[in-house]
């Protein structure tokens, strides 16, 4: 026995001419979330990206209650799926070993990477982004057997930390310094030409150093330096 819609059931303007039109319509509406869903997941990655899901999902609901409002969030949120992609297209085993986190423009890097330069390379990723203004270091080197010193790496690391914190005229939260084998990396944005050179100059100041690669970005220009000085 077949079931017959009632009068009741239905809208009287609806007929049986409108089943075909209302099944194409209901399956082209779960299309649209199939195709939404892996698109997302595809940009998410595995399990480490899971809170960038439910960010990503929740954007739009949920950024009118915080503080820090719409317009933050939404950029927040772009900055963490521009870096995800820029991971992904660098290497898909440190896209799935880095996790991020992002509030007001601040990244946090946490997670396990193979070597030293991998952690360079993250660091380097990590601030192309625009709207980043800092990134935070809680990654972990499962490789250091190539470094000849790493006490004495973290030593330089420090020192030139402190020379940057206590320079009225830069702005040291700006700014991620790594050092490997006494060679130091410089990363971040500097305001001006004359902030840049002044951070050069403080990380060939600290002793032991071997030499220092620039990857500083100026702000007022937005020119990129990339090389070993």
């Amino acid at each position: 026995m077949h079931w017959q819609p009632s009068e009741t059931a239905l809208p009287a303007w609806f007929s049986a001419a409108h089943l075909p039109v209302a099944h194409l319509y209901v399956y082209a509406v779960r299309g649209l979330f199939l195709l939404t869903l892996v698109v997302i997941l595809a940009l998410a990655g595995g399990c480490s990206r899971t809170g960038m899901i439910v960010g990503a999902a929740a954007t739009g609901g949920v950024a009118a209650s915080k503080d820090k409002g719409f317009s933050t969030t939404a950029d927040d949120t772009r900055i963490r799926f521009e870096l995800n992609a820029l991971l992904l297209q660098e290497d898909f085993e440190i896209y799935n070993a880095v996790h991020l986190q992002v509030e007001e423009g601040r990244v946090l890097l946490s997670g396990n990477v193979p070597t030293p330069e991998d952690k360079i390379q993250v660091f380097r990723l990590a601030w192309r982004p625009e709207g980043v203004n800092e990134v935070i270091d809680e990654l972990v080197v499962d490789d250091t057997s190539s470094l000849s010193d790493a006490a004495l790496d973290r030593w330089i690391e420090l020192r030139l930390d402190t020379l940057l914190l206590f320079d009225v005229d830069v702005k040291d939260i700006n700014y991620s310094t790594e050092v490997v084998n006494q060679r130091v990396y410089l990363i971040g944005i500097a305001r001006s030409e004359d902030e840049r050179e002044r951070v050069v100059a403080h990380a060939k100041s600290v002793p032991y150093v071997k030499g220092v690669t620039d990857y500083l970005r100026v702000l007022a220009d937005e020119n990129v330096t990339t090389g070993p000085d």
